[in-house]
């Protein structure tokens, strides 16, 4: 055992310690400092308690509030399902609510119409051409053949349509009934099935207006609302509801306005239509969707569905809900649709065509020869004024004829027998002429 040693083994019976730089420090001593560093905790404990309680009291129902009202939506949608106890889902973003809401108003007044036709029933026979001399040269063989056994209704094609009255009155597409001899069935989106008839098909428009045949007085039937197409914004978010591939009823389809104002030649194969101003949409338009509604985020109809881009992605295009509210005002008042008529037939002069044939201006309408051969209709509001094939149509009413502004896209804003003023070049050489529209049905 060294000194050090003995120095410790005596200083421990006088309770004394030594620090690791051999200070000597009484055990009281040290034993006092941590009573005092304990207590210092618990007083600076309770103050920051006190004051954190005082903080708490007089600011916490504010925070609170500001965080339920960030949160409203949510807690109000979970308490509505828990009061329903169904499975059914609700959102709490406020873009995919109104899409939900929207579909939810309108659904009801879509429907899907099934064209449906006599059509022949062919069987299949065999003929031995040599029956006569089977006792010559044997039995021969047999050649088969075909002939018509009667006939028998079947479904050739489908399409939409969308209620817009209580009393069964429904608008969809002129190609969609454009067969005259053809049966026209509605089902509606609860399953109940009606036949129908067409009422009107607008001359100019892709539209028809059927209506319902309600043998069974089951009106009013749901019928959706008409929005204002005029004020539509391109990148605006529109739905498309219809009757995709003519079997799957009501598909939704969600997408923006891609484009306004397009000019599109459109066929079914039959018949080849072009169509001004109307929407373009990457919304999907399949087959069958034909005649069904393009709704704005409020359920509104904005348009009618009526073709899609061949081999494009996502290429839809629907005719502007405006140009139809005149030919639905129309049917209700005098059962048909008419148009003015002025009677040519005629290409928009732009540039290109003032190159190519060599023309003075670079506006206004040609009047040309169509595929039927005339360039001027006979007896038309045109034949009487003495307008020809070559004539250049510059200004209707002082409006000036663009490859925007269309002769009958003008002509379209006046009424059977309404009297208007042409600007004409004849010869190179300018006329004015007053011609009174004729009416077209």
């Amino acid at each position: 055992m060294n000194i050090l040693d003995n120095k410790e083994k005596e200083i421990e019976n006088k309770d004394i310690n030594i620090d690791n730089n051999n200070v000597l420090i009484p055990k009281n001593h040290r034993n006092d400092s941590i009573m005092r560093f304990f207590i210092v905790v618990i007083l600076c404990s309770f103050v920051f308690g006190l004051m954190g309680g005082i903080v708490s009291y007089n600011f916490l129902p504010t925070i609170e509030n500001q965080f339920l009202n960030i949160g409203k939506i949510e807690r109000r949608d979970t308490k509505k399902e828990e009061s329903s106890n169904t499975s059914s889902y609700n959102s709490s973003i406020s873009y995919e609510e109104a899409i939900i809401n929207a579909v939810k108003e309108t659904s009801p007044a879509v429907v899907s119409i099934i064209i449906s036709k006599d059509v022949p029933v062919i069987e299949q026979y065999f003929f031995n051409p040599f029956k006569d001399f089977e006792d010559f040269f044997g039995p021969g063989f047999l050649i088969p053949q075909y002939r018509q056994k009667g006939t028998q209704k079947k479904e050739i094609g489908g399409g939409t349509g969308v209620i817009i009255s209580p009393d069964g009155i429904v608008l969809t597409n002129k190609h969609v009934v454009s067969d005259e001899n053809a049966d026209y069935t509605i089902f509606t989106n609860d399953g109940k099935k009606f036949p129908a008839k067409v009422l009107a098909k607008d001359p100019v428009q892709d539209l028809a207006i059927i209506q319902i045949e309600d043998e069974k007085k089951l009106k009013p039937f749901k019928s959706a609302k008409l929005g204002n197409s005029d004020n539509l914004e391109i990148g605006q978010t529109v739905i498309a509801i219809g009757n995709a591939l003519g079997e799957l009823r009501n598909t939704v389809s969600v997408g923006v306005i891609s484009g306004l104002g397009r000019k599109i030649t459109a066929s079914d194969g039959a018949a080849i239509e072009v169509l001004e101003d109307v929407i373009q949409t990457d919304a999907a338009i399949n087959r069958g969707n034909s005649g069904g509604p393009l709704l704005n985020l409020k359920g509104e109809i904005i348009g009618i569905n009526v073709a899609m881009a061949e081999g494009g992605q996502n290429i839809g295009f629907s005719i502007p809900i405006n140009k139809a509210k005149r030919s639905i005002e129309q049917v209700k008042k005098t059962g048909k649709i008419i148009y003015p008529f002025l009677g040519v037939n005629y290409v928009l002069i732009d540039e290109k065509i003032q190159k190519e044939r060599n023309l003075p201006v670079d506006y206004g309408a040609l009047i040309v020869k169509s595929s039927s051969g005339w360039a001027v209709v006979p007896g038309s509001p045109a034949e009487k004024v003495g307008l020809k094939e070559n004539d250049i149509v510059l200004e209707i009413n002082n409006e000036k004829i663009t490859v925007d502004n269309s002769l009958s896209k003008i002509v379209a804003k006046y009424n059977p027998g309404d009297k208007v003023i042409l600007k004409v070049l004849k010869n190179k050489e300018e006329k004015i002429i007053e011609v009174v529209l004729g009416e077209r049905s």
